[in-house]
């Protein structure tokens, strides 16, 4: 379970970090670039103890499918609660087919 809290938190700072500016479009993209750099760091001080951490329960595979449906919800609320956009039924769906992608990863075989 701390792997996953670890990767939850890491995953928050990344998606601040690569899209938290696009409220801020009038900024200077290199002072952009630098404070979403600052914000990554963080997100690489929470990502790689959690891969350390959870390699010993998961594989690299399992891992990264973890990261990446743990990255859609965080994406998914990010995008609704900070930048106002809606999830349109499309993307649910194809988050969707993502998720399902979970079952064959970790199945055993």
């Amino acid at each position: 379970m701390t792997a996953i809290v670890l990767l939850l938190i890491s995953n928050i700072f990344m998606t601040i970090a690569w899209y938290g500016h696009l409220k801020y479009k009038s900024a200077p993209l290199i002072k952009v670039i630098l404070i979403s750099w600052m914000i990554a760091f963080l997100e690489y001080c929470f990502q790689v103890p959690a891969n350390r951490i959870g390699h010993s329960q998961f594989t690299a595979a399992q891992l990264k499918t973890i990261q990446e449906v743990i990255t859609l919800a965080v994406f998914c609320v990010f995008s609704v609660v900070y930048l106002k956009e809606k999830l349109k039924w499309n993307y649910l769906v194809g988050f969707s087919l993502i998720l399902a992608a979970v079952f064959f990863v970790f199945k055993k075989w």
